[in-house]
């Protein structure tokens, strides 16, 4: 693991991975997180170059994607801020680096393929988010690709009203402050500051860091509050197997073709190619 000249996120976003949260669980331990992570997968492997491709995992947490990916037999080479994640993402026989999404050590052109699941959450400011795409755009060959994950603007009002939280005065006026602005500003309680796109902008900002050919799918689809109404109200987790995941895992890919059903999904990920 090598150390970069400097780690420039927020204290109180590297006290909630650090400590207050485990993000490591987050894609197993409910329904929703698991059609994430089975639809986070299936579109990836679409558009991925063949194994053994270069890939950096930009912001990649604990290690979830990192972990399917050495064993489809990928070189990956992970990058986060976070001293946790980057312990727990050695574990799954990638390469790790504690480090800055918008000031990456790597040289140009050295990856087949960038994903940038995490950072886009977490950077506020549009400047940051651009850094972060021009970075991963540049250390990633001509014809290679960046993938980009955003939580999707109307994330929140989907999961308070499955979870029925949006009840409360301080979570309602969370959302409708998300919903106007995009933006969970630090030291509200619940989440740590967050930024939520549209489908327009995160398409838009992938174009302005010089990528081409965007696409942006729905990752979870149009019925993933389901699972968590389910799951918060009957007290039981829902199986993979169940016929309810079955079922929304079949409306996110039946939806994946209609641009009007984005805005439903929690997640949205959007991929470009490095032009030559």
């Amino acid at each position: 693991m090598s150390e970069p000249a400097e780690v420039r996120v927020a204290p109180e976003i590297l006290d909630f991975y650090g400590s207050a949260f485990d993000e490591s669980t987050r894609l197993t331990s409910s329904a929703d997180g698991a059609l994430e992570l089975v639809r986070t997968q299936e579109i990836l492997r679409r558009r991925l170059p063949p194994a053994p491709a270069k890939v950096i995992d930009i912001g990649g947490g604990a290690g979830v994607h990192a972990a399917w990916l050495v064993r489809d037999g990928y070189d990956v080479h992970l990058v986060d801020p976070v001293a946790r994640h980057v312990e727990q993402a050695a574990a799954t026989g990638c390469t790790t680096e504690l480090g800055d999404a918008r000031a990456l050590t790597a040289d140009a052109d050295a990856y087949d393929a960038a994903l940038v699941l995490g950072p886009l959450y977490h950077l506020l400011e549009r400047p940051d988010r651009d850094l972060a795409l021009t970075e991963a755009r540049r250390v990633v060959r001509p014809g290679g690709i960046v993938a980009a994950a955003a939580i999707g603007r109307y994330a929140s009002l989907f999961e308070h009203t499955a979870t029925t939280l949006l009840a409360k005065d301080r979570v309602r006026d969370a959302v409708a402050d998300i919903l106007a602005t995009g933006r969970h500003d630090p030291g509200r309680k619940g989440f740590t500051a967050a930024y939520f796109h549209t489908p327009a902008e995160l398409a838009q900002e992938m174009t302005a860091a010089g990528l081409t050919d965007i696409t942006v799918l729905a990752i979870e689809g149009p019925a993933w509050a389901l699972l968590k109404a389910t799951e918060q109200h009957t007290g039981s987790p829902l199986s993979p197997d169940s016929p309810m995941f079955t079922a929304a895992l079949t409306a996110a890919r039946a939806a994946e073709p209609y641009p009007e059903l984005l805005s439903a999904a929690s997640h949205l990920l959007a991929v470009g190619v490095v032009p030559g």
